[in-house]
């Protein structure tokens, strides 16, 4: 007995990232936050007044954020979904939008 699906293909999962790709993203998400404590400390020498005190909590508190960040694996990381086929149609047997189709 032969089965026919409808014209679109069934997606029966869509896969999480690779481990490669999740270790590349999180290095790079922690060296832009690293790039951005840099500038802070930087921006120190030539920032004088309230402006100081911004870059200052910057330049000590990014590296925390960035290590929380780059750790954070389990909370961004997709589980893959199991789609389910629409129907199943005999061969030979009409499918609903043919009957449609037919009847108009």
């Amino acid at each position: 007995m032969k089965f026919r699906r409808g014209s679109e293909a069934a997606n029966i999962t869509s896969m999480p990232e690779t481990a490669h790709e999740e270790r590349v993203r999180r290095m790079r998400n922690y060296a832009i936050t690293m790039a951005v404590r840099t500038a802070c400390f930087l921006a120190l020498i030539w920032v004088r007044g309230p402006w100081m005190l911004v870059f200052a909590a910057g330049a000590i508190f990014l590296p925390y954020f960035a290590v929380v960040v780059a750790n954070a694996v389990a909370r961004n990381r997709r589980r893959p979904t199991v789609q389910r086929p629409s129907t199943i149609v005999l061969a030979g047997s009409p499918t609903p939008h043919e009957q449609a189709q037919e009847a108009a």
